[in-house]
């Protein structure tokens, strides 16, 4: 929702292109990824569910706090809490999907988790934009916080915590869970897990940076308004931002359970095709073949979210699954963090005298990220086979 809100809110308080990827990125990374350890490690023997519920109140007060900012600095401390709350709820999220759902089904499940990525990138900046346009930025926020209280309270009292490890055959260890240094070996002892960490963590500073920018490039590139470029900017990085997660799941379920090595080729291949097409819509006059350049970029782009992250829980212990998922968080918020202000700060390096020139070149060299973050799959692929044969209970 914040990418739509880049411009107004730059004008308000006078920012820079680098303060906004400050705000957007790494004051919301900043806590989020030192929480998510310590909130995980206590979620391996606690109830997930509540800690799930208190993460989604958090996120919502620290969202409606954002509406009431009035400094850079205030509106950086409003955008750490909304990332103490998802710290909070996110890795005990991940468990849950990996104990709901048996291995040959966790992929299309894991997609459908992560389709909370495309939904919000469709409702967050289309409904700001719609609500800021008429009664400013603030009030975007404050709509955004009413819902997550609701559903708090609805998951709280309608849904029911599954067994550990119920789909592995393996015994829950009780309040006796596997070492931090022994899911950090596992994690980063295999080639595999380790070679999809990194990609993953390249992609996501690709994707944060350049989705951050999304609709302020639309209006300085194209000269849209707010409404328009937020519309777009929605469509863009939803309905084929869909397509990408559920279809990565579904493949993932169908050929990775047969060849493990489609874990690393899915994204792989997908990623090699995401960075040309980003890189040619950003360079495109016309606003109809730009965004329809995105939109296709975009159905690769979100390939990663699903397969890497599926082939970790599959590779852990049941009560490593918390802490593994906080890991990869601590490396998606690094990405979260670095992705927006590398952005920000090539858009200012680029363009001093020109700030829509400067925007285009940022955007395009930071989609080259894409092509390392490919590398990584195709490296994982090689070893995933065998890593994941191992047993997952010798902790």
């Amino acid at each position: 929702m914040l990418q739509v809100l880049v411009e107004p809110i730059k004008q308000e308080f006078d920012l820079s292109d680098t303060q906004i990827g400050l705000v957007g990125g790494l004051a919301f990374a900043v806590l989020n990824v030192v929480l998510s350890v310590w909130i995980a490690r206590y979620a391996e023997r606690a109830h997930r569910l509540s800690l799930v519920s208190i993460g989604t109140v958090l996120w919502s007060i620290a969202t409606a706090v954002c509406g009431f900012a009035n400094s850079f600095f205030t509106l950086a401390l409003a955008r750490i809490g909304v990332g103490v709350g998802e710290a909070v709820g996110l890795p005990s999220t991940i468990s849950l999907v990996a104990d709901y759902f048996p291995i040959r089904e966790r992929g299309r499940a894991m997609s459908v988790l992560m389709l909370a990525a495309p939904i919000g990138a469709f409702v967050g900046p289309v409904a700001a934009a719609m609500i800021a346009e008429p009664y400013g930025w603030r009030a975007a926020f404050w709509l955004a916080s009413a819902p997550g209280f609701l559903l708090a309270i609805l998951l709280y009292l309608l849904c029911r915590e599954p067994e550990r490890g119920r789909h592995d055959k393996v015994e829950a260890l009780g309040e006796k869970v596997p070492s931090m240094s022994a899911v950090v070996r596992r994690l980063l002892g295999r080639h595999s897990l380790r070679h999809f960490l990194i990609g993953s963590t390249v992609a996501c500073i690709v994707g944060f940076g350049v989705n951050m920018f999304l609709a302020a490039y639309f209006q300085r590139q194209h000269g849209l308004g707010l409404a328009e470029a937020g519309i777009l900017t929605g469509l863009v990085a939803s309905v084929p931002a869909t397509i990408s997660v559920i279809g990565s799941g579904w493949l993932c379920d169908k050929l990775a359970t047969r060849d493990a090595r489609w874990f690393g080729y899915i994204p792989g291949a997908a990623l090699l095709l995401a960075a040309p097409l980003y890189i040619a819509a950003v360079a495109n006059p016309s606003t109809l073949m730009a965004v329809a350049l995105f939109a296709l970029a975009a159905i690769f782009q979100y390939t990663y979210m699903v397969p890497g992250p599926t082939a970790t829980q599959n590779m852990m212990h049941p009560q490593m699954r918390a802490t593994a998922s906080s890991l990869i968080g601590v490396a998606y918020g690094l990405g979260s963090g670095v992705g927006p202000l590398l952005v920000g700060w090539l858009s200012d390096c680029f363009g001093r005298t020109d700030a829509a020139a400067g925007l285009k070149w940022a955007l395009s060299v930071t989609a080259l990220g894409y092509l390392w973050a490919a590398l990584h799959f195709f490296l994982g692929a090689r070893r995933v086979r065998e890593e994941m044969a191992l047993p997952i209970d010798d902790v």
